[in-house]
């Protein structure tokens, strides 16, 4: 399986409030995992590295999850023990009241991916029907263009994009979205903080995730093109390849 990760500061900001990274359990399964955070001073920095590590070291740990079932239970579950971690600190630590994260998670093994999200960073899967973003955003103009007030166009412009409706330690129970799908040998998933998708179009995605580049080459690609188009936020992607779902203990979904 292979992977890639890259977190960047961008062009613009002071200090970087996204957090990003991958990681294998015991039994080879990947975890891919972006968290944009937010909210006092540095206090994103630490809602979004404290809901990658917490993620990190449950992962590691974990066993036993071979169907979507298992890892829609699983990642359910975790969600929900990082989400009062978060809420939990920022109560007893009063530099960091009212922050919170982002979160969008992809559990990826041979036959499957189950994907979880909160707040508006996105999974994109390349697979042979073409290139897709599969999350949608909790975002105020989200809610707008769905209930038909104003269209897409209108949001990328929009003066109150970055309200989000959801995120992650904010209050005391969350609401997150999850769903699985089989995946076949030679998809790809991208996941990705606003700092990414607000500059760097879904065509100009495809076509790095396409050019046959290996994947480390494609978030250098990436990074740089939004900093090329202004690199105003943060900007993290997680990209996972995924491997032949051939070999012993395989199951399909």
């Amino acid at each position: 399986m292979e992977t890639a990760f890259r977190s960047d500061i961008g062009k613009v900001r002071s200090h970087n409030e996204d957090c990003t990274g991958i990681f294998f359990n015991r039994e080879q399964a990947a975890f891919a995992v972006v968290a944009d955070g937010m909210g006092g001073h540095l206090a994103g920095d630490v809602a979004s590295s404290m809901a990658v590590s917490a993620f990190r070291e449950f992962w590691e740990k974990s066993e036993g999850i071979h169907t979507p079932d298992d890892a829609e239970k699983w990642l359910r579950g975790k969600i929900e023990e990082v989400n009062r971690l978060l809420f939990d600190h920022a109560l007893h630590h009063p530099e960091c009241s009212g922050m919170g994260t982002t979160f969008v998670g992809a559990i990826c093994t041979r036959s499957f991916a189950t994907i979880g999200h909160i707040g508006d960073s996105r999974c994109y899967l390349l697979n042979a029907s073409g290139f897709k973003q599969i999350t949608e955003d909790h975002s105020l103009v989200n809610e707008l263009v769905r209930s038909g007030e104003i269209t897409k166009e209108d949001a990328e412009h929009h003066p109150r994009k970055n309200v989000l409706m959801r995120a992650m330690g904010t209050e005391l129970r969350v609401q997150v979205e999850i769903k699985s799908f089989c995946t076949e040998e030679g998809d790809a998933l991208l996941l990705c903080s606003d700092g990414l998708s607000n500059k760097v179009s879904e065509t100009e995605m495809e076509n790095i995730l396409v050019s046959g580049a290996a994947l480390n080459d494609s978030a250098d690609k990436l990074i740089r093109l939004a900093n090329e188009n202004g690199g105003e936020d943060n900007i993290s992607v997680a990209m996972v390849l995924m491997p032949s779902g051939d070999g012993e203990g395989d199951l399909s979904c």
